[in-house]
């Protein structure tokens, strides 16, 4: 059985917890939220620390420190952060669904999260190419989208 099926995401060592990451890129999309209604709006704009092309941030040691409002997932805030996408590891197993069929883990390529069409890869502009006034151009809904159950 694997440590994902029979162990809950508090008991997970630091190497299991971090191997769950399926390198999507989804959580480094900046959001925008609607002062009147709260609705968090996704963007097709990453993080100045996100590398576009691998989908790895490219300081992760210092990232709370270059990027101070990055939010480190953790077993107590997987399920609190309402702008987790659905298709993350941490989210699904906080919720029981268990890891997709094309999560690393399972499929054993890190490269099915791509083929799939869950990752950001090659689909994003960084952060520091985006002049005011032009976030409006970079909103999308393609990060909400699901792959079917297999």
């Amino acid at each position: 059985m694997a440590f994902w099926e029979e162990k809950p995401l508090s008991e997970m060592s630091a190497v299991e917890w971090e191997s769950l990451c399926d390198g999507c890129g989804r959580c480094c999309l900046l959001k925008l939220e609607d002062e009147d209604s709260g609705e968090i709006i996704t963007s097709d704009v990453h993080c100045r620390l996100l590398d576009g092309e691998t989908c790895q941030c490219t300081d992760y040691p210092n990232r709370k420190k270059k990027v101070p409002d990055c939010i480190k997932l953790t077993p107590e805030n997987v399920t609190t952060i309402p702008w987790i996408p659905t298709t993350c590891a941490y989210r699904r197993l906080a919720e029981g669904k268990g890891l997709a069929w094309w999560h690393p883990l399972v499929s054993g390529d890190p490269d099915t999260v791509v083929a799939v069409g869950v990752s950001v890869r090659g689909r994003t502009v960084d952060e520091d190419t985006v002049k005011p006034g032009e976030w409006e151009n970079h909103i999308v809904s393609w990060p909400e989208w699901e792959p079917p159950e297999d």
